[in-house]
């Protein structure tokens, strides 16, 4: 298997000064073991990278938040076009669940920076929650990250600009970084 390592940040904007502790030294790195388009990470301390500028982007409304993600390569890692890699964004919230499958109802809208040019993504809704109604006899109640649901939202990487999403405050955005495989394989004719 090949690895790589990659620096993020997905944070509320602004982060003040000293509220991130375990971030001091820099931004959140990941180590991404390539496979076909896996999206496995974990958390380790990376390098710091400078804060993009996100004066173009429109303040958050009441009641909302504004979110950053930035995918940047470290010197050593292999070269690829950062263009064939996507970010999964996951926006949700952490809440107790039972054996059903919940997801949130909501959509994530793709918007423009006026002026700008650059992208926006937006989340609507996202606070009412849907699930299956099966019954749980004797199951304890966990908690559990439960995610909008639909299709997944696939945005191209683009080493330039950070990914910004503007979420109600009760939603948290993760995500996840997917890349191809460095071959391709031959489809079977019938």
């Amino acid at each position: 298997m090949n690895a790589s390592v990659v620096s993020l940040m997905a944070l509320p904007i602004p982060v003040p000064h000293g509220c991130l502790p375990s971030l001091s030294r820099g931004l959140i790195g990941a180590v991404l073991v390539s496979g076909a388009l896996s999206g496995a990470l974990f958390a380790s301390p990376a390098e710091a990278a400078p804060q993009p500028d996100l004066r173009p982007y429109p303040p958050a409304a009441p009641g909302e938040r504004r979110w950053f993600i930035r995918v940047d390569s470290p010197p050593g890692a292999p070269a690829g076009p950062p263009m064939d890699q996507r970010v999964e964004l996951v926006i949700g919230r952490s809440m107790r669940v039972d054996c059903n499958r919940h997801l949130l109802q909501g959509t994530l809208v793709e918007d423009t920076v006026p002026g700008w040019g650059y992208p926006l993504f937006r989340v609507k809704g996202g606070s009412q929650l849907i699930s299956t109604r099966m019954a749980c006899p004797g199951q304890a109640p966990r908690r559990e990250f439960v995610a909008l649901g639909g299709n997944p939202t696939l945005v191209p990487v683009n080493p330039k600009l950070p990914i910004v999403v503007v979420a109600p405050k009760e939603l948290e955005v993760r995500w996840r970084l997917w890349r191809p495989e460095p071959g391709q394989q031959s489809a079977t004719p019938f």
